[in-house]
């Protein structure tokens, strides 16, 4: 089985770049708190580390 990552929003975007809104809405976050599962992937991970301040990661199996 794939690990996957779980990333919840969980700092406004509101006064970031427009690359880093941009990176929390291609994660498929549209609203602060919410949560969406992503399959561990080099992309996935880059975009994470792109807006790490401003979302919480937990890894499962």
């Amino acid at each position: 089985m794939a690990r996957r990552l779980v990333i919840t929003w969980r700092k406004s975007a509101i006064g970031e770049p427009e690359d880093q809104r941009a990176t929390v809405r291609s994660l498929g976050l549209r609203k602060l708190g919410q949560t969406v599962e992503h399959d561990d992937n080099p992309v996935i991970r880059g975009m994470v580390h792109k807006v790490r301040h401003l979302v919480v990661v937990r890894e499962i199996d």
